[in-house]
């Protein structure tokens, strides 16, 4: 059933949508901020995916680029709304809702911000399950809902429509050029489907399930108890029904650069007791974690960087030297990992030589 999300339900969704972002996804602080300036006492109507009237008209709405800008190019406010309306004008129909295209930090709250201008109900669901660093790495495209046409907006107002047909990665090639071009931030609207398609084809309930979890967390925290058995048993009831804890340890040395509209390195954790060493690689999203060179978690399973003692979690644009952290490992859904899943967002899909294989097989 359809429910009500206020601004106090903020902070712990960005929490928890922070998690599920597996390290990327932009922001969460100033994409709750975004949210509050325009929501103010206001709420916003969350709507079950299985509820959805077939023919209801939903366009997602998103921002792209590398977290790294994000977080020195404060957004105006207006762009996600921008690219709505450019693309419902190419298109001639007007959006009977919003919903996120994935769940991490700050795009959780896009739609939101879209839904706090407009009145647009937002959909409980999206297309990834967690954060990725292309556009083309949809559960929408999977299953059959190509992005293009694709609505594009930049902070002073430039809107570029983006049609590619049935080609999403070069519509995820032109975009990352024009938002390279914008400086490195853009808003889009893309992946324009029915109520039908969106049952199909997206991840159920993200953003109720990322609530949960940022509330278990801070609950937990309060009560003194532990919060990573919270997480643990908040995604025990869902389609994330694994968790491992894979390191825990000091950051020891960190790389990151900003390239071709990424942000790309690697971390390296030094555990806190015993010997070996423990390594993340990520491009916007932690892709792959090795101990001693053996790979225990990959892509597109979870790998969630929090910190050791409150399991607040850390993106990577945000992890430094000397930070203690726990890394843990978290199941994705069956359908993330069907043959054309992995193809579009498994390991291949990002140059790693290594397959996939269930975090819930792997042993550290």
């Amino acid at each position: 059933m359809s429910w009500q999300l206020t601004a106090a339900d903020l902070p712990d969704l960005a929490r928890g949508a922070t998690l599920l972002g597996t390290g990327g996804g932009g922001d969460p602080y100033i994409g709750s901020k975004l949210v509050e300036r325009v929501l103010g006492d206001g709420a916003i109507t969350i709507l079950d995916p299985e509820e959805l009237p077939d023919d209801l008209f939903v366009i997602p709405t998103a921002q792209m680029g590398a977290p790294t800008v994000m977080v020195e190019k404060i957004p105006a406010g207006t762009e996600p709304t921008l690219a709505l309306r450019a693309l419902e004008a190419h298109l001639g129909r007007t959006a009977d809702a919003t919903m996120p295209i994935e769940c991490g930090g700050i795009n959780s709250m896009i739609p939101l911000v879209v839904a706090a201008e407009t009145g647009l109900p937002v959909v409980d669901a999206d297309g990834m399950g967690r954060a990725f660093p292309e556009l083309s790495m949809e559960t929408f495209a999977v299953y059959g809902v190509h992005g293009s046409p694709l609505a594009l907006a930049g902070e002073r107002g430039e809107t570029v429509i983006i049609d590619t047909g049935d080609d999403d990665r070069q519509m995820e090639w032109l975009a990352r050029a024009i938002t390279i071009r914008l400086g490195g931030v853009g808003h889009i609207a893309e992946y324009a489907m029915s109520g039908a398609d969106v049952r199909r084809t997206a991840v159920p309930r993200t953003i109720s399930m990322a609530l949960a979890l940022g509330r278990a967390i801070r609950e937990a925290r309060a009560e003194h108890r532990s919060p990573f058995e919270a997480i643990a048993d908040t995604l025990s009831r869902t389609l994330y029904a694994h968790v491992r804890e894979l390191a825990v340890g000091k950051v020891v040395d960190v790389e990151r650069r900003t390239t071709e509209g990424f942000a790309k390195g690697r971390a390296v954790i030094a555990p806190l007791q015993g010997d070996g060493s423990f390594e993340i690689l990520f491009q916007n999203e932690n892709l792959i974690a090795r101990h001693d060179g053996e790979v225990v978690a990959i892509v597109p399973d979870l790998i969630c960087v929090v910190d050791h003692e409150t399991a607040e979690p850390i993106t990577t644009e945000g992890l430094r030297y000397g930070q203690r952290v726990r890394v843990l490992g978290i199941s994705t859904p069956d359908m993330m990992r069907t043959e054309g899943a992995l193809a579009a967002f498994g390991p291949s899909a990002f140059g790693l030589a290594e397959p996939f294989r269930p975090v819930e097989r792997l042993g550290v």
